[in-house]
This record gives structure tokens, sequence and C-alpha cells, in this order.
């Protein structure tokens, strides 16, 4: 197939759809607690269902390069190795995951609200080489897992206590 003809297919089957879940939460916490909370990502599944276990496997606290490893269910049980690429404490921070079939990126923005912080968790899945036809396949599976990761950050926010526990 030429390069013309396999984008045409691409865009017919993909039509430019990732898979990527967008959530916004308000929370009382201060902008540096939600922060901190966050960017803890060994306490993602206190929050997140399909998170079974986090890990940080190198570094001494969250910071740019710091290295997770997430066991994640989504129909299969995948231990997937997260690095922290941006670190712009206490506002913004990135994690990336490759692994041989899709790439993941995470990015978590907080800001100020009158109230305490509004919190964005904003993920992006696309499969890697030829199965990114089916992006978009992807992408109706993964807006069911961000649904139950986004009610679960909104409980996990809103407890009072979520300054006081301590790190996993």
């Amino acid at each position: 197939m030429t390069p013309i003809a396999k984008h045409f297919v691409e865009a017919l089957v993909n039509d430019g759809a990732m898979a990527r879940y967008v959530t916004s939460v308000e929370t009382p916490l201060s902008p540096e607690a939600a922060f901190a909370f966050m960017a803890d990502v060994t306490r993602f599944a206190e929050w997140d269902p399909g998170v079974k276990r986090a890990v940080r496997v190198r570094g001494e606290a969250p910071a740019f390069g710091t290295i997770y490893e997430l066991t994640v269910e989504a129909g299969t049980t995948t231990v997937m190795r997260y690095a922290t690429t941006e670190f712009q404490s206490p506002r913004r921070f990135v994690l990336v995951a490759k692994t041989a079939f899709l790439t993941s990126v995470d990015e978590v923005r907080v800001e100020p609200s009158a109230t305490g912080a509004k919190v964005t968790y904003d993920a992006k899945l696309t499969l890697n080489g030829p199965l990114s036809v089916f992006d978009s396949l992807l992408a109706k599976a993964f807006e069911r897992l961000g649904d139950k990761a986004a009610s679960g950050l909104r409980a996990a926010l809103r407890a009072p206590a979520v300054e006081g526990r301590p790190a996993a």
C-alpha cells in the first residue's frame, strides 16, 4: 500500500481519534496539598480501580525523572513503566509509558480555585505502529475506564484525610 493510500485508510478507520480522557475535579485541598497527593503516583491505586499496584522504582520522591511501575487491569493485567518527563511543582507533571503496543501520556494540572484547587487529569492512549488504525476502538473502552477513575478521584480529593494519609 502506498503511503498516501495508507494515510487515507487510517483516516477512514481512525478519523484521528486517539483514546483520550480528561476530567477536572474541584477539591477543598490547597493547590500544594492536591499536587502532593496527585504527584505521589504510588497512591494511584487508592483512587483508580484500574490500577492494582503502583510502586516507585527509581527516584526518592516525586520529581522529574522518577520512574514508577503500575500494574493495570483492563481486560488483561499489564505492568506499565511510567517516567516523569515534566515536573513543575505545585502546578503540573507529565507521566509517559510506552510498551510494544501502546503509549500512554498522562498530564496532571493543578490550579488554585475559590474553594481550594482544581485538579485536571488528561490521559491519552495511542496504539503504536500499525495498530494505530484501531485507536478509535480503544477510545470507546478507555472512556469507560476513565469514568471509573474519575469517580474514584473525585472521592479521594473530597476526603478531608487526604493530606494526612501516609504514602504507600
